[in-house]
């Protein structure tokens, strides 16, 4: 069966790729993938977008929607004008290229969706054919091969004929590629007695690769180098591939091979996953371990041991690269540092406050409020539990398992990069090992949920919430199972029967707790369908439905943040802006808003609380000073309660003032998605309150360095913004009598220089603190306006609680925020102009003190944008069920 499968992947991708095999037109010149610069990239003749959009949706048929969106998204995010290399390093083997025009359609591909890899290629089986045929026998010591002068000028030969083959052949389909054959490595010989002109690589000289990526073009590299004085050497492929591997530090690492991966030298199957941590000291005592293999994984290991540690290499063949590359499966030999697993049966031994952190960061139970940290630790005591976790609690789950019940899993934690490497599939199969049977809950708006069905043998939903379980065939076993793990407290909520629920109007469903919107209970079980109506398991069912935009209404809009929102909005393409009040401006048109015609309203208490029972908007975006909102939620609230009767729904409102950003208690949900695990909650909220946008830029800053944070001491936060930050007043009218919006500091105020203020106490502190869980410990944090219009520059001083490294430190941020499209690392200190007019946060600079207890970092964003508007509309998408980055520009379309 599984084989079959794998048949017909691989006729999917072909499939797929065959699509793209005859353009109809040759790409232009000076042209740019879309995720380095805003330049079109080269198509099949018609528009770009078009074509992305159509490439994308082949994708579907390899794998699913959400993975190919979610790697798209990661993959579109990873470059940046300034470090456009950054997607993936590709390793050609040279028996590949004899496959050169399947090897062309996947690179074409990924062209088509403006993705640029950097391909090295060898041609080792090419130059040995000619060697051969010339009187010279290929030798090698230790899978290097021995290098004369005659042998080195067969191989320049080859390389260059066949790096110009390989860029012809793309550039058939359409695909700009530049051929790179010099200029790149520079080599001292590895050891000329032995191994002749053989070159160890010494420096990586990356700008002919990012020069060709910027260009718009593809670049494609052999693996020769030269010494400092001008003498070529020969570099195995595999080794040039890992150096440039090393200086990028790509998101993925692929090397081509005819076969398909890596296989058992012995019995002759593939090797699907190698973990070296715990693998490699074995697999190189194997007699079947020898040659070029040897020397591939003794490359592989070296270059991951210098990499992050979600860095992987997956060894595939060329068909199977966009099925390596758009899928959770993937496909071919991944090999992997690796991540121990580890059991723990009490808090001692996997560290009270690791696990603390990672319940308070990842719980949605926690996260939305519903419950505190130290209850879910003394939940936890209640019955013999075990932790199942790697070393770096990237995948935390908690099994409860008293003598002679049914263990249930009460928590499943992954990170992002627990997802994104399978730690939390290796966790879940070790539990499997432990446990025949169990049970084991989340909630019905968890956005991993499809996970939790595919390992299941059946689950049911109710309430919001779905229970799963495996080991189990048997309803009536299941039902008795559930009544006994209820009547023990061991289940929360109620279940019982195990079956569809009785059909309620969407009224009484609203009142009673369940779905938003009425949404029935269902279930589903993975062997026969029983008497109870359970679904038999393999398809299941879902329904969409496409509606009018969603409206939204703004109040505040005469200054500088409601102005930016309302450029967002008027070009998002699913939102529609139906009102705007401002007091000053009632009566006049909106003209920066060209979807609709909008006039400005002055709308009163008694108005917003009739469009709410009314439910004439879906989203109300309050961006007034502070203190002023309490009346305007009031009268929403007013609406919501006089409409209960009926269908109980409410729009939902953003409030971007410091109003509730302490309110958890009143039902505000706090709106910075990157952090806290605050999506989930964010899906399900009808109140958001928006993060300031001091407080935005130091959360992000100081998140990630939590978990090494010398509590004795607060960190330090300076922070210098834009005069916009300090707000605006309405100065005298223009010629067609509209109030000019005026900066209530100007750069003339400030003599064109900074002024501090605020220097204790500021209201971002305090937010940032609480957010943050430092309240306790304190932070300082010291503000200044400057003679700029907008962007804020933040820098970190952190104490640390033992000692580290800059790599270290850098690493945790990678962990942090892998995959996020707003967020972006720099080498260096992010320049005002780095910041200015983004839609995201921008960090670097990081240093550590020589002593190694002290880091600094410094990061930046737009106090309009990501600071105020931008993290608005993501609020707003995330609320209104709309994918969350739609209408915002990503950091590297900017």
């Amino acid at each position: 069966m599984l084989a079959t499968a794998r048949r017909n992947a691989a006729r999917r991708v072909g499939s797929v790729r065959s699509t793209l095999a005859a353009p109809s037109g040759r790409s232009t010149a000076g042209a740019v993938g879309a995720n380095v610069l805003t330049r079109q990239y080269g198509s099949t003749g018609g528009d770009p977008q078009t074509d992305r959009d159509t490439i994308t949706r082949l994708l579907y048929s390899i794998g699913t929607k959400r993975e190919v969106e979610r790697y798209l998204r990661i993959f579109s995010t990873s470059a940046n004008p300034s470090q456009p290399a950054k997607f993936a390093v590709i390793k050609v083997g040279g028996a590949v290229l004899d496959q050169i025009h399947e090897l062309a359609l996947s690179l074409n591909f990924l062209y088509r969706v403006g993705l640029y890899p950097v391909v090295v290629h060898g041609a080792g089986p090419q130059l040995n054919e000619i060697i051969e045929r010339e009187g010279v026998v290929p030798d090698y010591i230790d899978g290097i091969r021995i290098t004369d002068a005659k042998t080195l000028q067969i191989a320049r030969r080859v390389f260059l004929e066949e790096n110009l083959r390989l860029v012809g052949a793309l550039e058939v389909l359409g695909a700009r590629a530049r051929p790179i054959t010099s200029g790149v490595f520079t080599a001292d010989f590895l050891d000329q007695a032995k191994y002749g002109l053989v070159g160890k690589i010494t420096r990586v000289n990356k700008r002919p690769i990012e020069a060709s990526i910027r260009a718009g073009a593809i670049p494609i590299l052999t693996s020769l180098a030269e010494t400092p004085e001008g003498q070529i050497l020969n570099v195995n492929a595999d080794i040039a591939a890992g150096e440039i591997a090393k200086e990028l530090e790509p998101l993925k690492i692929v090397y081509l091979n005819e076969k398909g991966g890596l296989f058992h030298g012995v019995t002759g199957k593939k090797l699907d996953v190698i973990n070296l941590d715990e693998e490699y000291d074995q697999l190189m005592k194997e007699s079947w371990v020898k040659y070029g293999t040897k020397l591939k994984i003794r490359e592989i290991k070296e270059l991951l041991d210098h990499l992050p540690r979600s860095s992987s290499v997956a060894i595939i063949s060329a068909e199977m690269l966009q099925k390596e590359l758009f899928t959770d499966s993937g496909a071919g030999t991944l090999i992997r540092r690796g991540y121990k697993l580890f059991k723990h049966t009490s808090l001692e031994s996997i560290g009270a406050d690791r696990l603390r952190q990672v319940i308070h960061d990842r719980d949605p139970d926690v996260t939305s409020g519903s419950q505190s940290v130290s209850g879910a630790l003394t939940q936890l005591k209640e019955t013999p539990y075990t932790i199942y976790a790697d070393e770096a609690l990237d995948a935390v789950a908690i099994v409860s398992h008293p003598e002679d019940e049914v263990p249930v899993m009460t928590r499943l934690l992954p990170s992002r990069n627990g997802i994104m490497n399978n730690v939390v599939d290796n966790v879940f199969a070790s539990i499997k090992k432990d446990h025949k049977r169990l049970f084991w809950t989340a909630r019905a708006d968890d956005e991993n949920r499809p996970w939790h069905f595919e390992r299941a043998d059946g689950s049911f939903t109710r309430a919001g919430r779905s229970l799963f379980w495996y080991g189990i065939q048997d309803v009536s076993e299941v039902e008795r199972l559930v009544h006994n793990l209820e009547s023990k407290g061991r289940i929360e909520r109620s279940y019982l029967p195990v079956g569809p629920a009785p059909r309620h109007s969407s009224a009484s469903v609203g009142a009673q707790g369940g779905l938003p919107g009425g949404t029935r209970s269902f279930s589903t079980f993975a062997t026969r369908r029983s008497s109870l109506g359970l679904h038999t398991a393999g398809v299941r069912g879902y329904a969409t439905a496409v509606g009018p935009q969603p409206k939204v209404a703004l109040i505040g809009a005469r200054g500088f943040t409601g102005q930016a929102l309302v450029s967002l909005l008027n070009t998002h393409p699913q939102l529609s802006l139906s009102h705007v009040s401002s007091r000053q401006l009632a009566g006049m048109p909106l003209t920066e808003y060209t979807k609709d015609a909008i006039t400005y309203e002055n709308l009163s208490l008694s108005d917003v609380e009739r469009m709410e029972r009314e439910r004439t908007v879906d989203a109300w975006v309050l961006a007034l000073p502070n203190g002023l909102a309490q009346p305007y939620v009031q009268a929403l609230d007013a609406a919501h309660i006089e409409s209960a009767a009926g269908s109980g729904e409410r729009s939902v409102v953003v409030d971007l003032s410091a109003d509730f950003r302490f309110a958890e208690k009143e039902g505000w949900a706090y709106g910075l998605p990157e952090l806290y695990g605050n999506r989930a909650a964010l899906r399900t909220a009808r109140k958001i309150a928006n993060p300031g946008c001091y407080a935005t830029s130091m959360q992000l800053l100081l998140a990630p360095l939590l978990p090494v944070l010398d509590r004795s001491r607060p960190p330090t936060v300076f922070g210098m913004s834009g005069y916009s930050g300090a707000g605006t007043v309405a100065g005298v009218a223009d010629p067609d009598g509209r109030p000019v919006t005026l900066p209530k500091v100007t750069p003339t105020t400030l003599s064109g220089g900074v002024r501090p203020y605020s220097l204790t106490d500021h209201i971002h502190e305090r937010e940032a603190a609480y957010h943050l869980g430092t309240a306790a410990e304190g932070m300082a944090f010291v503000p200044a306006v400057g003679s700029w219009f907008s962007g804020i520059s933040s820098v970190a001083s952190v104490p640390l609680a033992h000692k580290m490294s800059a790599r270290d430190i850098r690493e945790l941020y990678e962990t942090k925020y892998a995959g996020e499209p707003l967020i972006e690392l720099r080498k260096d200190v992010p320049s005002l102009g780095e910041i200015q007019n983004r839609h995201g946060w921008v960090f670097g600079g990081i240093q550590v003190h020589s002593g190694g207890h002290r880091v600094v970092v410094a990061g930046g964003l737009d106090n309009l944008l990501k600071g105020a508007a931008t993290q608005c509309v993501q609020n707003l998408n995330l609320a209104l069920g709309l994918d969350e980055f739609a209408g915002i520009p990503t950091m590297l379309s900017q």
